[in-house]
């Protein structure tokens, strides 16, 4: 099997609409669900290969769990999609033969999926492929839910949890007006080489920042990128925001070892977070929830009680 996580990558806005095509046998395209020819019917969605994490929480928070077959490694919540279903393996690292293979009779995938190569052949194929866009802002997360929903045939259900995405969505709002004083926040992927790999401009990681009243301390930096000592410690943040690992270790001790870390105010103070990866950098329904925990911890005087709870997955 291969790795669980796929945190690391561009997370810019790919596509903020949907795009769904069918190829192959009628050559029919749809787009947001509905055909675009009168006598074509909607695609079958009784065997779904569901391809990244986001897209495969909003299914089974509609209530259609049921409906896949597959899943892709990222799909960690509920934690049954993982459990139960089959794996096609690496989001980014995809197989058109081993997806195939599953006789879905739907594709409902990322646009982060991939390789491309592969994703072309996909889209080729006599399978309905549904392409959801990867929009990290709070309306890119609501394009998400009202486009699977849509397709689904759940635009009820969708509507409903639509509703309090935007509701949880604007709480925060309020929660961040709350914020005097914005706190320095340094995401740090991972360490490599000696250098930690951190979140910059574009990523999810500055996305999940900005959503919490945070600074992101590598707002200088395009994507993720490593970096030598002297500029970690130029970059003086105040907190380190770490990924917690399937495994439990979150590599606390080994960014600290490094030297660059241990002697910004965050290393020297010990004021590393640490949070579900998924959770926090996937952007789905539970994006709201994991900004306010995130701000929570950074700013433990402003009350977070208020506001609406997230929905679950059914």
């Amino acid at each position: 099997m291969m790795p669980r996580t796929d945190w690391l990558g561009r997370t810019a806005r790919i596509c903020a609409a949907v795009c769904i095509a069918t190829c192959g046998a009628t050559g029919a395209a749809f787009a947001g669900g509905q055909s675009t020819a009168g006598a074509t019917p909607a695609p079958d969605m009784s065997r779904i290969v569901s391809i990244g994490g986001d897209v495969t929480e909003i299914i089974y928070l509609l209530g259609n769990g049921d409906r896949i077959i597959a899943v892709d490694t990222t799909s960690q919540f509920p934690p049954e999609a993982l459990k139960d279903k089959k794996s096609v393996g690496y989001l980014r690292a995809l197989s058109s033969e081993g997806v195939l293979a599953l006789n879905p009779t739907a594709i409902i995938a990322s646009a982060a999926a991939g390789p491309p190569e592969v994703v072309k052949a996909l889209k080729s194929s006599s399978v309905s492929y549904v392409e959801i866009g990867n929009d990290t802002s709070p309306e890119g997360v609501v394009d998400k839910i009202s486009a699977v929903a849509k397709v689904l045939g759940a635009e009820a259900a969708g509507e409903t949890i639509i509703n309090r995405t935007r509701e949880s969505f604007a709480s925060l709002a309020e929660l961040r007006k709350k914020i005097d004083k914005p706190k320095r926040v340094l995401f740090v992927l991972t360490a490599q080489n000696g250098r930690a790999i951190v979140g910059g401009k574009g990523t999810s990681a500055d996305a999940i920042l900005r959503l919490a009243g945070a600074e992101n301390a590598a707002a200088s930096v395009n994507g993720f990128k490593p970096l030598v000592d002297e500029a970690i410690i130029e970059l003086a943040p105040d907190f380190i925001l770490l990924m917690r690992r399937g495994d439990g270790n979150d590599g606390h001790k080994d960014i600290l070892a490094l030297k660059g870390i241990s002697s910004t105010p965050a290393g020297r103070e010990n004021r590393i977070i640490t949070m579900d990866g998924p959770y926090l950098l996937e952007f789905g329904p539970r994006s709201p929830a994991a900004a306010r925990e995130l701000l929570a911890s950074l700013y433990p005087n402003v009350s977070t009680t208020t506001g609406n709870p997230e929905p679950q997955a059914k």
